[in-house]
Parts: structure tokens; C-alpha cells; sequence
């Protein structure tokens, strides 16, 4: 694939300087600092690390690939701003977009003033290969979105890599759920598509939605550009501190998935058993969606017994979209079910 990385991002952002800070990441204690209009005085009063060095270190190692791949966000959402905002000009150009699929597409594209086409999933929630290829053979989108593991669906897109390389342009693989899947990270196919973006996050198997952390991985050249326009101290020293102390306990990370699995089977086996559920949608994901016979009925029963569900009625007919909890919250959720 001839990819040309600056003719794909807004023109004006090519040569444009960002903002920089030589301050020193390691032993700050032993360096005065006055360069930046601090409190001297208070726990918090320094600015963080904002190139992350140390938690990109981790996240390096985890994902195996090398530091200059990486760019981090303040959770996912602000990465798929900047993705919008560095290769979108607004008013004038596209993305292309699954529907159903992550609604914060849309909606930072709209923020944008960029236009959104919508790929209609079929009855299963794949893409047709077919009306895909006539899609982009009339599209001057500029980003494709592929959310796989897919949300609020919970599948994975079947052939991925087929739909990445029939694209020409940025390709956003978003794998938010990733670490639930059976299935390999896109991240293995980075060194043959050099306009391949991969997102992923904490907040989900890693159990740290609360200190949005987002993780962008890309070549080198892409994850230049976006450590270079992000905003320079967008992941709080707090953060980064924590989401390390956390990386470093692989061992209950790995128990947590495994429980959070096993507890899916569970419920999925308890659901299939309820007369109320129509289907069980496929799912890779911590979640399922679920058609019920009334789903909004089911939804108002489930808040009565103070549980908190996704009613996706009416654009999904009759689904909820169902996470999975501890044990005791997914047997709450079957016994509550079966009252109805």
C-alpha cells in the first residue's frame, strides 16, 4: 500500500510547532524548578510527566511493541477527537463509521464539523463485503472506524484485516475489549499497514475506567504526530502513578478476566433459560446484547431492583446491552429476571 502520511493530515498541521517542555522526568527532586509558574508548595503542585514516560515503559512491554508507537489520551474519547481533529479538515471531509457502533464516533465527528457515513451491519452485525467495496469506491472519507470487538453489538468483525486493507486512508481499529476476545490484536498487523491506528484502553479489563487512560498504537511516524499535538499534561500525575502500580499486578489482572469469563458463561446459560430473552447476540466482549419480548418492561424491572442496564430500544428492537458483574450482581440480575 503507497501510504503518504503528510498528504493525509491536514496541511497546516505538517510544519506547525507544538508545545514543548525540556523539564527532566526522572529525579525532579534534585533539579530547582522554576520554569513553569508553580505552587512551590503542596502534594500535587508539580505537573505531571507529560511525555509518560515510565507508564508507556509498561504498556510498551505489555503490547510488545517499542515506545515510539505509542500515545496516550485521557481515555479513548480524547484520542478519537484528536484523530478527527488532526487528519478531518472540518466541513469538508468524511469518516465512515459501523451502525450500530461506539456512538462517540459520531459525536466527535459532529463536534468536528465532520460528516459521518454510516456502514449498515447486516442481521448479525457483520459487514458485507460487497456493499463495503461499493461504499468506499464512491467514499472520500478520510478514516474508517472498526470497532472490534464491537460495542454495543459485543462481536467481533469477521476477515478485520480484509477491511483494513481495502481502505485507503487512516484505519482506526478500536479494541476496547480486546483483552476478552479469543481472537489476536491487530496490533501484529502494524508493520504491514502503515495507516493503521489501533486504540485501546484501561478501563475495561484493566479495571481502571476511573483514571482515563486511552492508548493509541501506530507507527512511529503517525504517534509523532499526535504526541506532538495532544495536550501536554492530559494524564494526571495521580494517573500515571496509579495505572503502574496496577500494571504491575498481572497475576490478579489475568484472575479478574478469567472471572469475569467464567461468570459470562454463567450468565449467558441463565439468560438462554428465561422465557422473557428472545436472543443472546454472539459476544467477545464483557457484555452481551440481549433481545427481549418487551425490552423496555425488562429495563424499568431491572432499575426498580436499583440495577443499571443499556437500553438500546428502539434503534436496537427490544435489546439491552448487559455487563457482566461479581457473582453476586449477575445472580441479582437472573433472579430479577425471572420474576418478570
Amino acid at each position: 500500500m503507497k501510504f503518504n502520511l503528510e498528504k493525509t493530515i491536514r496541511p497546516h498541521l505538517v510544519g506547525m510547532k507544538s508545545y514543548s517542555t525540556s523539564r527532566p522526568v526522572e529525579n525532579k527532586n534534585q533539579f530547582i524548578l522554576l520554569d513553569a509558574n508553580e505552587n512551590p508548595f503542596g502534594n500535587f503542585n508539580r505537573y505531571p510527566d507529560a511525555e509518560n514516560v515510565r507508564l508507556k515503559q509498561k504498556l510498551a512491554e505489555i503490547n510488545k511493541v517499542e515506545t515510539g508507537n505509542l500515545f496516550l489520551g485521557n481515555g479513548s474519547d480524547e484520542l478519537i477527537d484528536l484523530i478527527m481533529r488532526i487528519f478531518c479538515d472540518p466541513g469538508k471531509d468524511s469518516v465512515m463509521v459501523f451502525n450500530p457502533s461506539f456512538v462517540m464516533y459520531e459525536i466527535y465527528a459532529k463536534m468536528n464539523n465532520v460528516q459521518v457515513e454510516k456502514l449498515q451491519l447486516n442481521s448479525e452485525f457483520q459487514l458485507d463485503k460487497k456493499e463495503f467495496e461499493n461504499a468506499i469506491s464512491k467514499t472520500q472519507a478520510k478514516i474508517l472506524f472498526l470497532c472490534s470487538p464491537n460495542n454495543p453489538t459485543g462481536n467481533s468483525v469477521d476477515d478485520l484485516e480484509y477491511f483494513i486493507q481495502s481502505f485507503n486512508g487512516i484505519v482506526v481499529v478500536d479494541e476496547a475489549y480486546i483483552e476478552f476476545s479469543p481472537l489476536e490484536s491487530t496490533v501484529s498487523l502494524l508493520n504491514q499497514y502503515p495507516n493503521l491506528i489501533v486504540l485501546k484502553t484501561l478501563s475495561k479489563a484493566y479495571g481502571m475506567a476511573g483514571l482515563r487512560i486511552g492508548v493509541g498504537i501506530s507507527s512511529v511516524e503517525i504517534a509523532a504526530f499526535f504526541n506532538r499535538f495532544k495536550p501536554p499534561y492530559n494524564i494526571s500525575s495521580e494517573s500515571q502513578r496509579l495505572a503502574l502500580e496496577q500494571l504491575e499486578k498481572e497475576d490478579e489482572q489475568a484472575e479478574n478476566i478469567q472471572t469475569i469469563l467464567a461468570e459470562k458463561e454463567k450468565l449467558k446459560k441463565g439468560l438462554a433459560e428465561n422465557k422473557e430473552v428472545v436472543k443472546i447476540y454472539p459476544s467477545h466482549a464483557n457484555f452481551f446484547l440481549v433481545e427481549f419480548k418487551d425490552a423496555e418492561k425488562v429495563y424499568q424491572k431491572l432499575q426498580e431492583a436499583n440495577i443499571y442496564t443499556s437500553l438500546r430500544h428502539p434503534q436496537l428492537k427490544n435489546c439491552l446491552r448487559l455487563s457482566v458483574g461479581k457473582p453476586e450482581e449477575n445472580l441479582k440480575v437472573l433472579n430479577v429476571l425471572s420474576e418478570i
